[in-house]
């Protein structure tokens, strides 16, 4: 995501207010309390949007967030925001508990009851602002799980954080044809993390199913150089028969054999091209992305790109005449 707002273009008499005016106009509605003194404020800010979902990406000097009851009492637009720390720490206070996060978590909050964000050590933070009503979780529900970090123990929740830490920085899915594609799995998968941490096996039912093929797709990419990913295996991890996996994926217009093998070939394209691509032998290369065969390995190559990895390589790593 592209910076729409950086404050080493604007003069330091004029930052609280510029920042102020951007984040009310484009998120929402807070009292900001920086804490260095204007000359030393440093704020770094891009915004997005993909369809009703809104998304800040942000880095900047030490601050305090603070959506005050009058504020939230004027919220036109009920709005739940996801945050997700990148590095360093923050604190999140709503509806009386408080959460500290670390690198790896993320929280909600609500826009409709007050809530204080504490950034001591500064801002790197990625801000997801979903309405409401498109969640269409229970009242209940959402109280309860404000303020409470999403982390490691719940893997619906570190897809959440991978997921939504790329689409923040992502301008490809922030437009056109992809930016409506991934609105509804966005919902869906917030929906799972919230219910699934909150344990509520019937809330949950749903949008875990919703999210079934996306979250198999990653637990694919995460294991892609693993030469053993098979359909029995890729079901396992997630509770499934083979053949409802196979009805997900088809779902979604994927071919198990073909999807692993094309992007397995994918990155052996890349790292042959890359910087390394003389350091280790053409077959060292394929065996690490699960082609165990050398042979097999260059004869799917050269049916995928209509040449042999080694001519692919020597194209883009000439040898020295001298």
């Amino acid at each position: 995501m592209s910076p729409v707002l950086d404050t080493a273009f604007i003069p330091p008499r004029d930052r609280e207010e510029v920042i102020r005016n951007a984040v009310w106009e484009s998120m929402v509605a807070v009292d900001i309390d920086h804490r260095p003194p204007a000359e030393d404020i440093s704020v770094r800010i891009g915004l997005g949007a993909v369809g009703p979902i809104k998304i800040c990406s942000a880095r900047a000097t030490a601050v305090t967030l603070r959506r005050t009851a009058r504020l939230a009492r004027e919220d036109e637009e009920p709005a739940v925001t996801l945050g997700v720390q990148m590095t360093g720490s923050s604190l999140v206070v709503q509806n009386g508990r408080e959460c500290l996060l670390r690198p790896g978590d993320c929280a909600v909050y609500e826009s409709i009851a007050p809530y204080t964000l504490l950034f001591d050590e500064g801002v790197d933070h990625r801000f997801i602002r979903f309405p409401r009503a498109a969640l269409a979780l229970p009242d209940r529900l959402l109280r309860d799980i404000t303020a409470v970090p999403l982390g490691s123990d719940n893997p619906i929740a570190r897809l959440a954080f991978t997921y939504f830490s790329q689409l923040a920085v992502s301008d490809e899915l922030h437009q056109g044809v992809y930016a409506d594609a991934v609105v509804e799995p966005s919902i869906e998968l917030l929906r799972a993390a919230l219910a699934s941490q909150h344990g509520n096996s019937s809330v949950a039912k749903g949008p875990l199913e919703a999210t079934l093929s996306l979250r198999i797709t990653h637990y694919m990419r995460a294991h892609l150089a693993d030469p053993d990913l098979s359909a029995a295996r890729i079901a396992a991890a997630h509770s499934i028969s083979v053949r409802h996996l196979y009805a997900v994926l088809s779902r979604s217009g994927i071919t198990l054999g073909d999807w692993i093998r094309n992007r397995r070939l994918a990155e052996c394209r890349r790292e042959l091209a890359g910087p390394t691509g003389r350091l280790r032998t053409i077959a060292a290369i394929g065996r690490s992305w699960g082609f165990v065969d050398a042979t097999h390995f260059s004869k799917v190559f050269k049916q995928a790109y209509g040449l042999s990895p080694r001519t692919w390589r020597d194209q883009n790593h000439p040898r020295s005449s001298a």
